[in-house]
């Protein structure tokens, strides 16, 4: 009898262990499973934060920086760079070619007379022929009261060129403006901050500082896209008005000479 008791205890002892070791295996499979898991989690999470790209990460920073300023730095941007493209349209538009404007002018002169050159300055678009039709309306006063039409009338075109323009200089000086004082106040909260916990933690000021610099970052960014599209800008006109300046001088050489 006792050797049976010996027995079933010898026998549950071996079962138990065997059910532990059982057990042991499997809490470590699935241990080894769930690593394997975080693992490839993180390494899935590593390979989408490197596919956000630029745009993502720029609107991670841009929400960082607070909607106050940064909203309000955007809008310096959606507005210049609606008015440097409207500007650049109206340009391109304004540009003609000079050289045969003036050869089918004075072709008209000689064939058809005043009448003639104008009809080609009516169908030609652009201020250098709109300028040439002012100077020829006025030849019938002499060329003096022409030339006067044409450096009057010239100045009405340079201003149209030059519409709206002072605003892309305005938005490219008060973007960064916006963001040195988004800067400064984005520094007095930190220190406020500070007196409040009573302890300068890195934790408090590293963090306003680095929402109080994004402002500055966004309003520089700002302020060079800008200052691109407004120094183009600026030698469009250039170059039209000094084509515009070039035309009259040949236009009152030709009036003088149709003249004679």
């Amino acid at each position: 009898m006792k050797r049976l008791f010996s027995i079933l205890a010898i026998t549950g002892i071996m079962a138990f262990g065997t059910v532990n070791a059982n057990t042991t295996a499997n809490i470590t499979a699935s241990i080894a499973a769930t690593v394997a898991s975080v693992s490839q989690d993180e390494a899935a999470a590593d390979e989408a934060s490197e596919d956000l790209g630029f745009h993502q990460e720029l609107k991670k920073r841009f929400i960082e920086g607070g909607p106050g300023f940064m909203g309000i730095v955007l809008l310096c941007l959606i507005l210049g760079l609606a008015i440097a493209i409207e500007r650049i349209i109206f340009l391109n538009l304004s540009t003609t070619n000079t050289k045969k404007l003036t050869q089918d002018v004075e072709d008209a002169l000689q064939s058809g007379g005043v009448e003639a050159a104008k009809e080609v300055c009516r169908n030609t678009k652009g201020p250098v022929a709109s300028i040439f039709y002012q100077g020829l309306d006025r030849t019938d006063e002499g060329i003096e009261a022409a030339e006067k039409a044409v450096i009057a009338y010239g100045g009405v075109q340079m201003g149209q060129l030059e519409k709206n323009v002072s605003w892309i200089s305005l938005f490219i000086a008060l973007a960064p403006m916006l963001g040195f004082m988004g800067t400064v106040i984005g520094m007095i909260q930190a220190f406020d901050k500070i007196e409040a916990a009573g302890d300068m933690q890195p934790s408090l000021v590293a963090g306003g500082i680095k929402v109080a610099l994004l402002t500055t970052v966004f309003g520089l960014i700002v302020a060079i896209i800008l200052q691109v599209f407004y120094n183009y800008i600026i030698a469009k006109i250039d170059s039209i008005v000094n084509d515009m300046e070039d035309a009259s001088i040949t236009l009152m050489d030709l009036l003088i000479r149709n003249k004679k």
